[in-house]
């Protein structure tokens, strides 16, 4: 089994800074408006985050400079505080200038001292031995020792050195790229810094293959002479230059937080709207037709290789072979309303009650079985890659025709491409469209649904 180390509370410090924003907004339009405030708070709030997208203002990270999170944060102030303004004037309020600008004043540094006090507040909990990244170092040369330094003189940055692999035969040397594939299976790993110089363009992708299948993200140490690449992207740890690969959009937390809300908001839909009548008519036919539970529980793999159970309405009489035979055309395990609901893909609306949940998302790779996925995993290339996101009741693959029964290799290699690619490019109107394509599949039929 892949050992990954979870960093507990890492996911809840975005959160929480939205939340205190949210807060600030509500105290201020609370402040300013007496009558009728949800309308002038709506406006705000959607303003404040629109805004934010286009300044990157939640976009601060380990090695985010003070100069910088300053400037992001007086232009966020700036133009939002204009955007405000405008409002008050344009709705014709009751507010006097001096009043409000006062008022803006007075949030203005609040948003600046909470920032800079979270800030500064992470900086010494990541001095203090927590909430760190383990990393390894590819290639040993003056570049990447003088990086490791940085990174050593840098306790506020939170990177725990792992090992230094290369050619050479030195102490200091874990061993060459030949080793790294059983270290990361052994020890968890959450950064690789390559050093371009190092490593061939076979080595290269060797890495970022090993990366993908343990759930690492790599970071390239460039040679000045170095040319960066489309897909690259450039950081600093303080006066070092260090590359990053962006694997997917998804990476910004701007995109995570769009994605999220949502599939919050459609499962929502789904069962309010449709399961909370339909759940119970479902649960009678199954019943009356064969003993068991309503529901067939699933282990299947995330986010991450994480192990969670996927929900479906039981389709086949229960039977010793569920969770290790997939489903075959005419395959006899199937009931009849079982038929009938796999044809429709009704067999699949419980997984929203797992995109509610956080465990799936509406779009993404589907996911396999786990007896599936290990004996692909070592079969496909970049197989693991598709676990970067979390998986999907529909996804690309799915709406090009490559749902369902697994039967010969070019059905596996096809859905791994385009769940790659999917996750490469991935975009909410991409999201909208796979939606699209997959109702329409449903209406036509899909000769793939049995």
């Amino acid at each position: 089994m892949i050992k990954k180390r979870s960093h507990r509370y890492s996911f809840l410090i975005l959160p929480s800074i939205y939340l205190i924003d949210t807060i600030l907004i509500l105290l201020l339009n609370k402040y300013l408006v007496k009558i009728h405030p949800y309308f002038s708070f709506f406006i705000l709030g959607f303003s404040w985050f629109f805004i934010s997208y286009f300044t990157k203002f939640y976009q601060i990270y380990r090695n985010t400079r003070p100069s910088e999170l300053i400037a992001k944060s007086l232009k966020q102030l700036a133009i939002f505080d204009l955007s405000v303004i405008s409002f008050f004037n344009l709705w014709d309020y009751d507010i006097s200038d001096k009043f409000l600008l006062k008022s803006l004043l007075l949030f203005n540094l609040s948003i600046l001292f909470f920032k800079i006090s979270i800030y500064i507040a992470l900086k010494f909990y990541r001095a203090s031995n927590r909430n760190f990244r383990d990393y390894i170092i590819i290639g040993y040369n003056e570049e990447t020792k003088n990086f490791k330094n940085l990174l050593d003189q840098r306790k506020d940055y939170g990177y725990h050195f792992g090992h230094f692999f290369g050619k050479e035969k030195k102490s200091e040397i874990y061993g060459d790229l030949s080793t790294l594939k059983n270290y990361l299976k052994k020890y968890p790993v959450d950064v690789i810094f390559c050093s371009l110089e190092a490593c061939s363009d076979e080595q290269i992708k060797e890495i970022i293959t090993q990366a993908d299948e343990n759930f690492a993200t790599v970071k390239f140490i460039p040679d000045n002479k170095q040319i960066l690449g489309k897909k690259l992207k450039v950081e600093y740890f303080d006066y070092i230059p260090v590359l990053s690969l962006q694997k997917s959009p998804l990476d910004k937390p701007e995109n995570k937080i769009i994605k999220r809300i949502f599939d919050i908001i459609f499962s929502s839909i789904v069962i309010i709207g449709i399961l909370s009548w339909l759940y119970p008519i479902i649960a009678i036919l199954i019943k009356l037709e064969s003993k068991g539970p309503v529901l067939f529980k699933q282990k299947r793999n995330g986010i991450n290789y994480h192990l969670f159970s996927c929900y479906k309405f039981r389709s086949m009489r229960p039977n010793k072979l569920a969770h290790i035979k997939q489903v075959s055309k005419g395959d006899d395990r199937i009931t009849k309303i079982g038929r009938f609901l796999r044809k429709t893909s009704i067999d699949e609306l419980p997984q929203f009650f797992n995109v509610f949940k956080g465990e799936m998302s509406v779009v993404g790779p589907r996911p396999h079985m786990v007896k599936e996925n290990e004996r692909f995993m070592k079969r496909v290339d970049k197989f693991m890659a598709r676990h970067y996101v979390k998986p999907g009741i529909t996804g690309l693959a799915q709406v090009k025709g490559y749902r369902g029964e697994i039967k010969t290799d070019e059905d596996i290699f096809n859905r791994i491409k385009y769940d790659l690619y999917y996750i490469e490019n991935w975009s909410f109107w991409l999201d909208i469209k796979i939606i699209l394509f997959t109702v329409l599949k449903i209406i036509k039929g899909d000769e793939k649904a049995y």
